[in-house]
């Protein structure tokens, strides 16, 4: 993962500083075999001048430069090895077994490594090999630290460079993870995937103006499906959603067997309340690929928008049946029902889902809303099905926000309070824009007495309506309409 020429130039460079101002000629003839690459004709100087002075420990990590040179690892990890028995502060020693043990992936590398830092705290190589192996163990934080501290080192190094950016996104710093990305792009201008995977991080930390510009090479010169579909989420976040249907079109007609293709299409089309044109592409998609289940989803849930309680129940049941591991068709299912106001067939239709998955958080999740909504009350089984219902989705599934929310409604509801606070909480950790959640935050803080906070949680929920608002009317100065077919829509403002 981190280039072995590295650190290999390192211990050759040091040898040269460390050792060519010696008077003992042996040294100096031992560094300039190594200088001239003869690796050899140096290791037998070496072992010669061994049998004279068997303590020396330079002579141990010299011999051990030329075995690691040559190839021979093993028997130059014995040689620095020795080495360092001598003299435990051997740079070259600790460069080179370090080295070794790092090309093996082993841990021993480490205290090697912490300890050259303690005789040179700005090597930046060692802090490279610290932070590849950090990751390796799934330890980011500190992977990153060290990574941090690579600098320059890491600007060649691609697979270094990745691991930097996957570890930076699995904590979720999206844009921190697109400067990374960025110099790997300069490692490899011309790499379709090293754009892809930019573009894609660069819509993560919502640079999506960066996307378009990443991906502007690869739009110029026949791009493939994978580009037009980046592009096009790119178009439709700066909100040029014209761009963005004429763009997935494009790759739509390069790949019609596409799923996803089509599911990003139904996505602008419920955006911009254009269901029936949705539904059309969607329709054009089943009839290329009609076993795909998340089409069938996607179409009953734009059936719902129109009303088309049958058409949607329809689709629904046939998404089950091609892939009844997914919970989702029969949480759509159920939320069609409610949607028709129909919560008895909506509860049945969970309940009979839930006695074959149990576990299930997301039927859970909707099992305890429906009895919320149909009035369930405190002190009724009914209600303490639904508490049982919600709390066992969130501990199933503690990023289910919308579990929580229901969580926190249904303890407020039974007066406990300070629950509920707790749980609003933390469904604005994981979106900070649930209206909902604090909403019903402010309540609970009401409820327990601490009403410090409420002036600021009230212009908070301000905003946020003021913001969904805004971007509302943004999502409908757009209605898609369809020309001569299904497969060619466009936008009229």
């Amino acid at each position: 993962m981190l280039s072995k020429s590295i650190v290999v130039i390192a211990i050759l460079v040091c040898c040269s500083a460390g050792f060519s101002q010696t008077q003992r000629s042996p040294i100096e003839e031992i560094t300039s075999a190594l200088r001239a690459k003869e690796f050899d004709r140096a290791v037998e100087l070496s072992r010669s001048a061994l049998r004279a002075s068997p303590n020396d420990a330079r002579l141990w990590s010299l011999q051990g430069v030329a075995l690691a040179s040559k190839g021979d690892t093993k028997k130059a990890l014995t040689a620095f090895q020795q080495s360092l028995k001598i003299s435990p502060n051997n740079v070259v020693a600790l460069e080179g077994a370090a080295q070794i043990e790092y090309q093996f992936g082993s841990r021993d590398a480490v205290p090697l490594l912490h300890h050259l830092l303690q005789l040179r705290p700005g090597d930046l190589t060692s802090h490279a090999m610290l932070a590849v192996l950090a990751f390796q163990q799934g330890n980011c934080a500190m992977a990153i630290a060290h990574f941090e501290k690579a600098g320059a080192v890491l600007d060649s190094q691609l697979d270094a460079l990745h691991a930097y950016a996957t570890c930076l996104l699995r904590l979720k710093r999206f844009e921190d993870a697109a400067n990374v990305l960025q110099r790997a792009v300069t490692v490899r201008p011309n790499d379709r995937q090293e754009l892809h995977v930019l573009a894609s991080v660069q819509l993560m930390a919502h640079k999506s103006q960066a996307a378009i510009l990443t991906l502007e090479p690869l739009l110029d010169s026949k791009p493939d499906a994978e580009t037009l579909e980046l592009a096009s989420a790119a178009y439709e976040d700066v909100m040029d959603t014209p761009q963005a249907v004429s763009t997935l079109r494009q790759a739509i007609l390069l790949e019609p067997r596409n799923v996803n293709l089509y599911l990003d299409f139904a996505n602008i089309s419920f955006a911009h309340q254009s269901f029936q044109v949705g539904i059309d592409v969607i329709s054009e998609g089943i009839s290329l690929q009609p076993t795909a289940s998340p089409l069938y989803l996607a179409r009953g849930v734009l059936y719902v928008q129109l009303s088309e309680y049958d058409e949607a129940a329809a689709d629904f049941e046939r998404a089950h049946d091609l892939d009844p591991s997914q919970s989702l068709s029969t949480a759509a299912q159920g939320l069609a029902a409610a949607q028709a106001n129909d919560l008895d067939r909506a509860l049945a239709t969970i309940q009979a889902k839930l006695a074959r998955k149990p576990t299930d958080p997301l039927l859970l999740y909707l099992q305890a809303d429906i009895l919320g909504q149909k009035g369930a009350a405190p002190g009724t089984p009914e209600f303490r099905t639904a508490m049982r219902s919600a709390q066992r989705a969130v501990s199933l599934q503690p990023t289910l926000g919308a579990a929580r929310g229901v969580l926190a409604k249904l303890y407020l509801q039974a007066g406990q309070n300070q629950e509920a606070v707790q749980q609003c909480r933390k469904a604005l950790a994981l979106d900070p824009k649930d209206q909902t959640a604090l909403y019903h935050l402010i309540q609970g803080l009401r409820k327990t007495g601490n009403k410090a906070e409420i002036p600021e949680l009230l212009k908070r929920l301000a905003l946020l309506r003021e913001q969904a608002a805004k971007e509302e009317g943004e999502r409908n100065r757009y209605k898609l309409i369809e020309e001569d077919t299904p497969s060619s829509p466009r936008t009229n403002p």
